[in-house]
């Protein structure tokens, strides 16, 4: 089966979707009976493509990758390389799955909440991996989707290409979910790990990982636990069942840790870990923190090094579930976006 797939925003992310489509186009059609049609592209850098008959990929990949922007598309017509709106976008393809993948606005969500719901009110199924509408309006833009028989899918918001959701919808079915506890952000387990590998203070290690690209120019949303405030959100509503919103977490960050807390924790048999967390209790209520734990070294969490994510899922039947996996990269939330239209085409 043929899906038509429209992408906002094709930077990173959306260029790694674009590779994989293409790579694993003859896999993805013999295993699953799925083939892609990409008919549109609406970048606020790179600008708007309309191909209703389905782009090239890699001449798209060629024009991106040499720093080119999309009217440049051979034999575009003017009117398919005007430059639009992601809102007109939206209205003018034909494509039945829009992939969300702007940048996050923790604060106010949008633009991408008003790209999603214009969306789904068109009969388009979502995916996206852009934390901000999955944090503050997950059960709204959830509600619309299925007011129109639509799906709202959200696996690259939390592990990049790591599956919590899928595990949580299929492999876990028909367990009840008490506890998440995670490492959710690999930039600050890198900065720690190297505090403790290397011996290094809090700001060499900072530049070092933004040097390798684990972090950001402006690396406050990462180390002030303001990226792992939002998965915890997340997590909580998706998988708890809360109602939180960011305000009802507390948060902590990694700035203020030195080396000498890593040795002595170190010392006491215990590593520093940013940690997200959310538990619910006897009674229902969801109570949910970001902050710096001391592990002991017999917690799975515990030996986590470098650029890495992990989750433990505490379940009623099975127990403790951990998964771990790589942070955010390329191909790592192409992936997870992949896994989401799968989804989709399997429904």
């Amino acid at each position: 089966m043929e899906h038509k797939i429209g992408l906002i925003g094709c930077g990173t992310v959306g260029q790694g979707l674009l590779q994989i489509l293409h790579d694993k186009k003859g896999y993805l059609r013999d295993a699953f009976g799925f083939e892609a049609r990409v008919v549109a592209i609406s970048d606020k850098l790179k600008g708007t493509l309309l191909a209703p008959e389905g782009l090239d990929i890699p001449t798209v990949l060629g024009l991106l990758g040499a720093g080119k922007g999309l009217a440049e598309y051979p034999k575009a017509t003017p009117a398919q390389v005007e430059p639009l709106d992601p809102l007109d976008m939206i209205e003018r393809t034909d494509a039945d799955i829009i992939a969300e993948m702007t940048y996050t606005d923790i604060q106010t969500a949008e633009p991408a909440t008003g790209y999603i719901k214009k969306a789904l009110r068109l009969g388009k199924n979502v995916v996206t991996s852009n934390k901000g509408p999955a944090a503050l309006h997950y059960r709204e833009i959830q509600d619309l989707a299925r007011k129109n028989g639509l799906q709202f899918r959200i696996e690259g918001t939390v592990m990049s290409g790591t599956p919590v959701f899928h595990l949580a919808e299929a492999g876990l079915a028909g367990n009840a979910i008490r506890e998440v506890k995670g490492i959710l952000n690999g930039t600050t387990n890198f900065i720690l790990s190297k505090m403790e590998t290397d011996g290094m203070d809090y700001a060499p290690a900072l530049a070092l990982a933004q040097k390798l690209g684990y972090a950001e120019a402006d690396p406050t949303a990462d180390v002030e636990g303001y990226d792992a405030l939002a998965k915890v959100v997340i997590l909580s509503n998706v998988l708890l069942g809360a109602s939180l919103k960011t305000t009802d977490v507390a948060r902590q960050g990694i700035s203020a840790i030195t080396k000498a807390d890593v040795e002595a924790a170190k010392a006491q048999g215990f590593r520093y870990k940013l940690i997200g967390q959310a538990k619910k209790g006897a009674d229902g209520t969801v109570t949910a923190s970001v902050s710096p734990q001391k592990l002991p070294l017999s917690d799975p969490l515990a030996g986590v090094m470098g650029a890495q994510n992990a989750l433990s899922l505490e379940t009623d039947m099975m127990g403790k579930v951990t998964i771990q996996g790589a942070g955010a990269g390329k191909l790592e939330t192409g992936f997870a976006i992949l896994s989401d239209i799968l989804a989709v085409h399997r429904c």
